[in-house]
């Protein structure tokens, strides 16, 4: 489940013209929580349903784990992450990465902050050396 970004709070903020009570009973409707009323309780789906639903256009995820398949040292990262656990269940192959979650972990944790498509061969090799130091930790 990928969080509200940044981007969403501030525009709900915008169309909500600040109005907390509104926002708060909007957080609620949307996530059918009444413990919830702050935007950073909604999920991306979420937010963008708020948006839409005041008129505005929705803001689409930005995926940083978007790899280049004919690339060896994208499908090594690719293949890195998964034996950390970054999968998901898939009907068709049983089990495939789960780019949402090497995405935020590209964004947040990883030595370079850039998305895969974005990275020079040096940082490609600099993020799979993370990877493979993390699975060492892991797996001992």
């Amino acid at each position: 489940m990928i969080p509200a970004s940044k981007q969403q709070k501030q525009r709900i903020a915008i169309l909500t013209k600040n109005d907390k009570e509104f926002k708060a009973a909007l957080v609620m409707q949307y996530t059918n929580d009444a413990t919830k009323n702050s935007t950073n309780d909604l999920t991306h789906a979420q937010a963008n349903n708020i948006i839409e639903q005041l008129g505005g256009k929705p803001i689409l995820y930005d995926n940083w784990a978007f790899f280049n398949k004919y690339n060896r040292s994208h499908k090594y990262l690719i293949s890195l992450a998964m034996q950390f656990g970054m999968t998901i269940p898939n009907d068709k192959y049983g089990e495939i990465c789960d780019l949402v979650r090497l995405s935020e972990w590209l964004k947040h944790k990883a030595p370079v902050k850039k998305s895969v498509l974005k990275m020079s061969t040096t940082e490609v090799s600099k993020t799979i050396s993370a990877l493979e130091r993390m699975n060492v930790k892991q797996h001992s």
